[in-house]
């Protein structure tokens, strides 16, 4: 599930116009990362939201930019499982 949530957090970049060339687990969201400006993390997290049936909430968005790709795409992919879980 990570990997594919990972797929698709780099398409979305690519989408959103970010060069995605030399990102990976240990690349920022933020800042001296990919250099996520709020609204464009906004952004990615209504793609991701509307994906994988999540939702974040308001004071995550400061939160967010702090993280790295792997801890974000880690971080869905528990929350999409746990969605998902029927129990």
């Amino acid at each position: 599930m990570r990997d594919e949530v990972r797929t698709f957090v780099i398409e979305q970049l690519t989408d959103m116009n970010y060069d995605v060339e030399g990102i990976d687990d240990g690349t920022t969201l933020g800042p001296s990362g990919v250099d996520l400006e709020s609204l464009a993390l906004a952004d990615l997290a209504v793609r991701v939201e509307d994906r994988y049936g999540l939702k974040f909430a308001d004071d995550e968005s400061e939160k967010l930019a702090l993280m790295t790709v792997g801890e974000f795409t880690t971080m869905v992919a528990d929350r999409a499982a746990t969605n998902s879980d029927p129990s």
